[in-house]
């Protein structure tokens, strides 16, 4: 579980938005009163509970023929779901994973920008993030929001944010309720792979170019980075370390 107050704006950090603004509230004293309780609360990784994991494949499996036209390699499933009181906000952030959202009750406003906009999310930030699991160079700008596509959502509609695209969310004068429906990609992988090949490479004074730009180069760097990372990783196996695999079905759960 995680959790904020309504105290939370656009501009707090998402990382630390659960320490700058603490509910004091369980989530069973928020679930009970949701209207008053001044909270964000999201529940993490309810793939776990089988039921709610049957419903993410049932969802996911619908939509993966379309998905797998344009970008296969459907893994690391996951389910999540937000329970908002009234006029919370979900501060400015990016993710790892594509993400569709179903809104369940309530209305909210979805603010998402355009995965490439450089503007909004920077190369050098998109580094840090996949490199160090970092948000700190993803900051808030209100004149992000003239940028921004915004949705106005009821319940039965939703809205779909590709792989670390710049996302802000505003509830209405209601309480809320939204589950998302989240996965990789083979190009989430290979991108985060190249994010973090190119942070590595400025952390050696080099200007590395930005990923996109020759899909070439992109293609010969992943080739070469794949084989750095993959034996580093068959190292930490075998000393016994956690090693990260997005490459399977469902997302692990504590």
């Amino acid at each position: 579980m995680r959790t904020h107050s309504a105290a939370a704006t656009a501009a707090t950090s998402f990382a630390d938005a659960p320490t700058l603004h603490p509910t004091g509230k369980t989530a069973a004293e928020t679930l009970s009163d949701l209207a008053n309780a001044n909270a964000w609360m999201s529940l993490l990784n309810v793939q776990a509970d089988p039921t709610y994991r049957a419903f993410i494949d049932e969802i996911l499996d619908e939509l993966r023929p379309a998905i797998d036209q344009v970008d296969p390699g459907m893994c690391y499933r996951a389910g999540w779901i937000f329970v908002t009181s009234p006029n919370a906000v979900t501060p400015f952030h990016i993710d790892h994973e594509h993400n569709f959202i179903l809104q369940i009750r309530g209305p909210k406003r979805l603010y998402v920008w355009p995965h490439d906009d450089r503007a909004v999310v920077s190369e050098r930030a998109l580094e840090k993030f996949h490199d160090a699991h970092s948000r700190e160079l993803v900051t808030w700008d209100d004149g992000f929001r003239a940028r921004a596509r915004v949705f106005d959502l009821v319940p039965g509609m939703g809205g779909y944010m590709p792989s670390t695209t710049g996302h802000m969310v505003e509830n209405g004068p209601e309480p809320s309720i939204t589950i998302s429906f989240t996965y990789y990609t083979d190009s989430t992988r290979a991108n985060e792979l190249l994010y973090r090949g190119n942070a590595r490479l400025r952390r050696l004074g080099l200007r590395p170019q930005p990923i996109g730009a020759s899909p070439t180069r992109d293609r010969i760097k992943h080739a070469v980075l794949a084989t750095a990372f993959g034996a580093q990783s068959a190292v930490k196996r075998a000393l016994g370390k956690g090693v990260r695999d997005t490459g399977v079905r469902y997302a692990p759960t504590p």
